[in-house]
């Protein structure tokens, strides 16, 4: 194969993501799982839910939970103004929003250009990051939403909403 024809490949392979800022870091997601980006709205809260979810919204006649990843994270500051983002996405036979500092664009990362996240022992929860990917001198961790949204803590969600 020539090497035009494995960076034709290799884009054709590329996945393609959404890329997000939760305070000094860059974050992406699959597109895929994003159906809409809106401005942060009131939000009804719900009675005994962890701190990072923040309440629900009615979208559209869908109730929609709204987590805060950048509390979930513990990383930047989590203020609510006209900059404050929310990703609407449908991960796992549900609507679910996730608020973020800003988005940045959309990507395409050949696999080439992703790695396996390192592992830090029991230190750092390492579970809901799928690897991280490189464009240029930008590193982006790449966070393994389905993981996140399944996990046990996002079950608490269920439970407040049931």
């Amino acid at each position: 194969m020539s090497n035009t024809q494995e960076t034709a490949q290799s884009m054709a392979d590329a996945a393609q993501y959404l890329t997000f800022t939760l305070g000094r870091e860059e974050y992406a997601v699959d597109i895929l799982k994003v159906q809409e980006i809106r401005g942060y709205d009131a939000v009804t809260a719900i009675a005994n839910t962890p701190a990072f979810i923040k309440g629900v919204i009615n979208l559209r006649g869908v109730i929609v939970p709204i987590v805060d990843l950048r509390i979930k994270f513990n990383v930047g500051n989590a203020t609510y103004n006209e900059f404050t983002v929310v990703i609407i996405l449908n991960v796992l036979q549900r609507v679910v929003g996730i608020v973020v500092d800003g988005v940045s664009d959309v990507i395409a990362l050949p696999p080439e250009q992703t790695k396996a996240a390192p592992e830090f022992g029991a230190a750092l929860d390492m579970k809901f990051i799928k690897g991280l990917g490189t464009i240029d001198e930008r590193m982006i961790i790449l966070v393994d939403i389905e993981k996140l949204m399944s996990s046990r803590d996002m079950e608490l969600m269920d439970e407040a909403l049931a």
